[in-house]
């Protein structure tokens, strides 16, 4: 087991998961000025894509995933249920883990469409820089939106 590398990769979601204990339903609906994306849109995104690394680029094929927020290719306006949210966002967060720690060989390089070749540290770095940069986002959108 990676415990290491899943204490990092942990440490980083926190600013993710801080997040989303503070968030109300009432939050969900909420743009940061002009932005395109609801806070609600946000929380799905971040944990979609977590799901994504870990089926696609960390091989953990049990995982169960429809995209929805990359289908839509922008915010519907339709993640406003704040308990499913937070359940994707665990479901993520058991799966990512799970993925990390059965990965053996850590400078296997890996390729996909989205950013082409990468070790697979690097990719763990990329998922957990993915999960900062929209929490980032989120929390604007939990101060500032309207």
């Amino acid at each position: 087991m990676n415990t290491s590398l899943i204490a990092m990769w942990k440490e980083g979601r926190t600013r993710f998961t801080q997040l989303l204990d503070k968030s109300s339903e009432a939050d969900l609906v909420k743009k940061n000025g002009d932005s395109p994306n609801s806070a609600g849109f946000l929380i799905r995104h971040i944990a979609e894509v977590e799901l994504l690394f870990a089926k696609n680029v960390f091989g953990l094929s049990e995982v169960k995933i429809v995209a929805k927020t990359l289908i839509a290719v922008k915010d519907t306006g339709e993640w406003t249920n704040l308990a499913e949210l937070k359940e994707i966002a665990a479901y993520a967060a058991e799966m990512l883990e799970k993925a990390i720690s059965l990965q053996e060989n850590w400078e296997e390089v890996i390729e996909t469409k989205e950013f082409g070749k990468k070790t697979r540290a690097e990719a763990l770095g990329r998922i957990t820089t993915h999960t900062a940069y929209h929490a980032g986002q989120l929390a604007l959108v939990l101060k500032y939106g309207k």
